[in-house]
This record gives structure tokens, C-alpha cells and sequence, in this order.
């Protein structure tokens, strides 16, 4: 259930979704939080590496989705700081509905009925902020607050939904799950000329790598 990608890296496969764990100079990050059901597999997680809930301090939110705050809520206990870009920080907090006028926004306020919210602190972020050892990157496209978190010490990126791994490869979120294709290939080509290098390239779905991420970013960007 939690495979070690790196150094202080950790993945979680959810089965169809993932989230990760990084133990950031002391500071235990939890990336991601999956469905309301996956709330115990994340404490579980946890406990095989000798953590606890109480020892996770912030949660970085790659962006508002039933399948990528689901399990926030039921982190029963946790008290932490969750990060999530500026324009996704609303729905997270339920002060704001996704807008019916758009695909995804339509989808995403069906699920919302079966999300509660979390009563933890929720901080918006902005591109170019720092976290930690994280720096971020907003990548607007799959949602319009979707950001990427770029860590050069840790030698990792967790990029979300803005792309997926398919066959050994990264590819770009498709139509049917973004709000803005157009934003989605400029945010990958955004996010390959200003990320810093790294290695490790944790997704939202598929098989996340542990070598060569920044090559496989380029890779992607190039084909755009």
C-alpha cells in the first residue's frame, strides 16, 4: 500500500488514485488525500512507516477533486495546515460550488454532494510560493486552481491531474476531465521551463516515476 520512490518519498496506491507522503527536513507532508473511503488506508500508511496522524504537518492539495480532498474529512484527529491553490480554495472550503456552466465544473458539483468539508485551516496558494523545501507552481487547466508542488531537495514533483501516466509515459489531462485543454498543454509547458530538476514525478493516476521525471516532463511539453 506505501512504496518508498526516494529518499523520504512515499506512494500511496489507492487503487485509481494516489496520494504520497514526504518526510520534508522533519516536516511530514501528506500530498494529496484521496477518496472519503481511503481515509483508514491513509492512517494505516502511516503506521507502517512508524508515523502517526498527529505527526503529519501540512497536507498539499494539488487541487479540488471528489478522488483528491475525499479523505481529508476523514482524517479524524489530524491537525495540520492544508495548502491548495488560490482558485480551488473556496471549494475546498465549501464557501464556493463548482460552476455548472462548465463540463468539469458540473461533475465536480455532482460529487460535491458526497464530500464533507474539512474543518481544518486551509491556507490559498499562489505560483511562486514556498512550502517547506516545495516550491509552487500554478498549472491551471485540469482545474482553475490546479498547482504543482516542486521540491529540488527531495528531487520530486507532484504535478495532480495536470497529466497521467498511460503505458510508461506521461500524457497530458484530457478533455473530458479538464475545464481548459488549451490551459492544460500551457501549464505542462509552463511547469517544464520553470521547474527546477527532479527525478521523481508523482501523478494523480497511473504508475508514478522514480527516475528521469524532469526528462519526461520535457518529453511531454515538446510533443504539445
Amino acid at each position: 500500500m506505501v512504496t518508498q520512490l526516494g529518499e523520504d518519498v512515499w506512494w500511496y496506491d489507492l487503487q485509481g488514485v494516489n496520494a504520497y507522503l514526504v518526510d520534508d527536513d522533519g516536516e511530514l507532508t501528506l500530498v494529496d488525500t484521496g477518496n472519503p473511503w481511503d481515509g483508514r488506508n491513509l492512517i494505516l500508511g502511516l503506521s507502517d512507516l512508524e508515523y502517526s496522524l498527529q505527526d503529519v504537518e501540512r497536507v498539499l492539495l494539488t487541487h479540488y477533486d471528489f478522488d483528491h480532498v475525499g479523505g481529508l474529512a476523514r482524517l479524524h484527529g489530524l491537525d495540520a495546515t492544508v495548502y491548495v491553490g488560490r482558485a480551488d480554495a473556496p471549494l475546498v472550503t465549501g464557501e464556493a460550488k463548482p460552476p455548472l456552466s462548465n463540463h468539469k465544473g458540473a461533475l465536480q458539483r455532482a460529487l460535491s454532494l458526497f464530500l464533507t468539508d474539512s474543518a481544518l485551516p486551509v491556507e490559498p496558494v499562489d505560483d511562486g510560493d514556498e512550502i517547506g523545501s516545495f516550491t509552487v507552481h500554478h498549472t491551471p487547466g485540469h482545474t482553475p486552481g490546479h498547482v504543482a508542488y516542486v521540491s529540488e531537495a527531495r528531487s520530486a514533483a507532484f504535478v495532480g491531474d495536470l497529466v497521467r501516466e498511460t503505458g510508461g509515459e506521461l500524457g497530458a489531462s484530457p478533455w473530458i476531465m479538464s475545464y481548459d485543454t488549451d490551459e492544460v498543454a500551457a501549464s505542462v509547458e509552463g511547469l517544464a521551463a520553470d521547474a527546477g530538476d527532479f527525478d521523481i514525478v508523482g501523478m494523480g493516476h497511473g504508475v508514478p516515476f522514480r527516475q528521469r521525471g524532469r526528462e519526461r516532463l520535457d518529453r511531454l511539453a515538446d510533443s504539445l
